[in-house]
């Protein structure tokens, strides 16, 4: 072996950063390896809404929540036939997470505060109105000396943090925004301080820092070594053209996100039209390849965080923003038969998007389209600039039958359904999918009852919306405590996985905003968890 460590973490995002976070607290000598030349991965281009329910800065502020009323929650709104696999998974999820954001806060100078955020599901059993939606505060990346410049930017304006971009919505309020918070944006981008991805991956990166874990940079995780029991006790890196391998003696997590950069893993799993990836480039499934071919069990392949995205470019190439730029009045979102097929302020409108065929696999409602009329364009100012880095996005026509003809759809069975919807914006309800009622619709909405809104004023707007992929959710399958399980079902020994690298226990259907960071996070505490406490029993 070249060298040796105790824990070797694959992967510099938030399950990452977490689970070395609790193994060098613990004592144990811990290396992250990163890929890229950068630190922090997806989560550093996120908004860092973190969900974790039952946590101590909700309860401070008075809010009334329980691990048990998080796993009865988790039963009623996943989907059906999931509990007999992730049951445990949820149960591990629900009492570590709590423990997870209070120890974090200990030992890095993350500080984080209450959203006012709904679940998305806050009328099923078990639900929250609020509590449950916490964010970092604003971190300066220079707390990170050296490696200041090595974490990863992102697509956001990170000079706000999350709960600035909810209460003000500088998306449609730009320039008010901008001057009600022209001293604390001036004085952040002064001292180099950000919110959102950037605070999070600042601040968890700083306390692994402080507690002495290794970083290696633009080094690639080649292979799994096993030894003659079949267990993980080593992993083959490759860094400027040489490889090498490194010794983990109590384990290797896991940690290196998705494979939606992978095209065929990507086309295998997610046939049909995919519109943009809003994650690093290098999300190429690599942890999802290394673990299959140690033995692992892979599972939840066909799992994504599926978002609408603007167009916008990062790193000099395409790529996407996601915005809830879709719930605005004077449009509607139709399938390729020119019918409306959900209610455009769905939270889980990526698992809309993505329902398939059971025979085919193939998508049934893509590709799928914005219908919109002119008065859309002049909600929000920043839509106009993203839309502009793609021309052949936007489609326009004077009539609708024009425009249908443009896109591919009926002209008949578009006008049908744009009367349809107009009627139902003179009674101001939507009797086909509720848009605009409910918790979840008032609260992003801003209380606004404005949020129908007739299509009748040309010219006519058509934009592409299929699925946009944020991270993928597939890969080894683990117990409830991390360990990574064998096709057969038993432990394969010495391997853990955590994040977008693991048969995530919430798949497509997110449970809450932020039920990608929150969770992920979870499952990296967990995973050192179970690493120190197998040697104590040792």
């Amino acid at each position: 072996m070249d060298e040796t460590y105790d824990v070797v973490v694959l992967g510099s995002g938030a399950a990452g950063m977490t689970a070395a976070l609790r193994a060098a607290q613990g004592g144990l000598k811990v290396l992250v390896v990163e890929k890229t030349a950068r630190l922090g991965g997806t989560s550093a281009m996120s908004g860092a809404g973190t969900w974790v329910p039952a946590n101590h800065i909700a309860a401070k502020a008075g809010v009334q929540d329980s691990s048990e009323e998080a796993l009865t929650y988790l039963h009623a709104v996943s989907p059906a036939g999931w509990e007999s696999d992730e049951a445990p998974l949820w149960r591990a999820f629900a009492y570590a997470a709590p423990q997870m954001l209070k120890f974090v806060e200990a030992h890095t100078p993350l500080r984080f505060k209450l959203v006012d955020e709904p679940d998305p599901f806050p009328e099923s059993p078990g639900g929250k109105s609020v509590g449950r939606m916490v964010t970092p505060k604003v971190l300066s990346r220079r707390i990170l000396g050296r490696f200041s410049r090595s974490l990863r930017d992102s697509t956001l304006v990170t000079l706000f943090d999350y709960d600035e971009m909810v209460r003000h919505d500088p998306y449609h309020h730009p320039i008010r925004t901008g001057l009600r918070l022209l001293p604390q944006l001036a004085r952040r981008w002064l001292t180099r301080s950000g919110g959102q991805g950037t605070a999070l991956m600042a601040g968890l990166i700083k306390g692994c820092l402080d507690l002495r874990c290794t970083f290696l940079l633009r080094t690639r995780a080649c292979r799994l070594v096993s030894d003659k029991s079949g267990r993980v006790t080593a992993v083959e890196v490759e860094h400027d053209g040489s490889k090498r391998v490194i010794a983990a003696r109590r384990g290797v997590v896991l940690a290196t996100g998705g494979f939606e950069w992978d095209t065929m893993m990507r086309k295998e799993f997610f046939p049909g039209p995919v519109d943009r990836i809003g994650s690093p480039r290098t999300n190429e499934g690599d942890g999802q390849k290394m673990a299959s071919e140690a033995g692992a069990l892979l599972a939840r392949m066909d799992q994504a965080n599926i978002y609408p995205c603007l167009p916008t470019r990062y790193e000099g190439r395409s790529h996407g923003l996601p915005v809830t730029y879709q719930a605005e009045p004077h449009s509607i979102i139709v399938n390729r038969d020119g019918r409306r097929f959900l209610s455009e302020y769905d939270f889980n409108i990526g698992e809309i998007l993505d329902q398939r065929d059971p025979e085919t696999g193939e998508p049934v409602h893509l590709p799928a389209w914005l219908i919109a009329d002119i008065r859309f364009l002049g909600r929000s100012l920043p839509f106009r600039w993203y839309a502009s880095y793609d021309k052949r996005w936007t489609v326009r026509a004077d009539t609708l039958e024009d425009l249908a003809g443009k896109i591919g759809l009926s002209p008949q069975a578009l006008a049908d359904t744009v009367k349809r919807f107009n009627t139902f914006c003179d009674e101001g309800v939507d009797r086909d999918f509720g848009r605009g009622t409910g918790t979840w619709d008032t609260y992003k909405s801003h209380g606004s009852n404005n949020t129908l809104g007739k299509i009748e004023k040309g010219p006519y707007l058509a934009f592409r919306l299929n699925r946009s992929i944020l991270g993928t959710k597939g890969g080894a399958r683990t117990n409830a405590s991390g360990q990574v399980l064998r096709t057969d079902g038993s432990v394969l020994e010495g391997l853990y996985a955590a994040g977008l690298a693991m048969a995530n226990p919430i798949g497509t259907r997110a449970v809450g905003a932020g039920t990608t960071i929150g969770p992920n996070m979870t499952w990296g505490f967990i995973c050192a968890g179970t690493i120190l406490g197998q040697g104590k029993k040792g």
